[in-house]
């Protein structure tokens, strides 16, 4: 049995999908772009700026889900050009708690609304 998890708080989906999913203690996080909540704008023009957007976006459903960015066991993170790996892994190193939780990035021909990076998460309830 699973459970969807929607917040007003996170960027609101662009096509058809859960912003995440509870399953069991895991809940896995859709695929956040840089979309500010309050307005929809998307950030693209500063790679530090974007992913941590990115990743509050993913906190605010977290939180919802009553979980921290400290519960978070995987991220992906999708870049479309790997020139902006290093902007985006310094903000992540930024937004994140330490210990890091496991991840990949890899480079994607685009994104949806043409972002630039786009991260999601898994997470466990203790």
């Amino acid at each position: 049995m699973s459970q969807r998890i929607h917040t007003d708080e996170g960027a609101q989906p662009v096509a058809a999908y859960s912003q995440a999913t509870q399953a069991g203690p895991l809940v896995f996080v859709s695929g956040q772009i840089p979309l500010v909540p309050d307005t929809g704008e998307l950030l693209g023009d500063d790679m530090q700026r974007a992913t941590r957007q990115c990743i509050a976006n993913a906190e605010a459903i977290l939180r919802k889900a009553g979980l921290t960015l400290d519960h978070v066991v995987k991220a992906s993170v999708f870049l479309t050009n790997m020139d902006d790996y290093a902007d985006m892994d310094a903000a992540y190193r930024d937004a994140m708690p330490a210990p890091y939780p496991a991840r990949e990035a890899v480079a994607v021909q685009a994104l949806p609304k043409g972002a630039r990076v786009e991260i999601s998460m898994i997470a466990t309830h203790p």
